[in-house]
């Protein structure tokens, strides 16, 4: 009976079986890596860029860094421009990552972040690449206004203590304190541009009329504190994404400094 059993759990020859719920959840993911890539070339180096140029233009002859507002406005400009930029990959990302969990006859079956964007064009048209663009920046204003500037201001408050001189510890503490702040003020926001993104036609009406509509049914139906649901997950997501940016930014900000401007 034992054995009997044993081969009924691994199959007929007694072989283990790979559950075919670890396939989907295997290649959903790996479905979405092309986009992903895609949407940091577009979307994280053009914010990052334009924060570092304005940052640099509006800090004084003395070396006096922009009020902790100016870099809150800083921010919201680069994170505005980049999503913008980003926004396709973003919306390509999006219906690769859910496909394998819609039922097999509403897949999309996207082969790569390319083919996804020319199917796109084609089929519903160019600007459904921008589906979802305004609660995208909405987000993108949110997230770079707490992220980049909750950064430099805490990396100003550590410098400032006397505690921390400019180096990797100091740019850890000073991006995690980043990481909790965009994690709290970018959850609502990311919730509703997902579900946008995300939406299907439901008798010829689409789910969800705009950003505000998706955050009052979640409210409504959900609860108020369902907009920060999956907190921790997301800040163990966001805490060492945010780490790695800063501190590879620095370096390579250091770096540019030590070989094309120290002369």
């Amino acid at each position: 009976m034992a054995a009997t059993a044993s081969a009924g759990a691994g199959g007929m020859d007694g072989k283990p079986r790979t559950s075919p719920k670890s396939i989907k959840f295997l290649f959903g993911g790996l479905a979405g890596l092309s986009a992903g890539l895609l949407r940091q070339a577009t979307y994280t180096t053009t914010r990052l860029g334009i924060y570092t140029v304005l940052f640099e233009r509006l800090t004084g002859a003395d070396g006096t860094p922009p009020g902790f507002l100016l870099k809150a406005l800083i921010g919201m400009t680069a994170g505005a421009t980049g999503a913008f930029v980003g926004t396709p990959a973003e919306v390509a990302l999006i219906r690769m990552t859910a496909d394998g969990r819609l039922p097999a006859d509403q897949r999309r079956g996207y082969k790569n972040v390319f083919n996804a964007l020319i199917r796109i064009t084609r089929e519903e048209g160019v600007l459904t690449l921008w589906r979802g663009c305004v609660p995208t920046m909405a987000r993108a204003v949110v997230v770079n206004a707490a992220q980049l500037a909750s950064y430099s201001q805490s990396k100003q408050f550590l410098l400032d203590s006397g505690y921390f001189s400019d180096n990797i510890l100091c740019h850890f503490c000073a991006s995690m304190i980043s990481g909790l702040v965009t994690t709290a003020a970018s959850m609502p926001v990311d919730i509703a541009k997902t579900r946008i993104q995300n939406m299907r036609m439901i008798d010829g009406k689409p789910e969800y009329k705009n950003g505000l509509d998706v955050l009052f049914k979640v409210v409504r139906y959900e609860g108020f504190f369902s907009l920060w649901k999956g907190f921790t997950p997301y800040y163990a997501r966001l805490g060492p994404h945010t780490v790695l940016t800063f501190i590879f930014l620095e370096q390579m900000n250091k770096a540019y400094r030590r070989l094309f401007l120290s002369g």
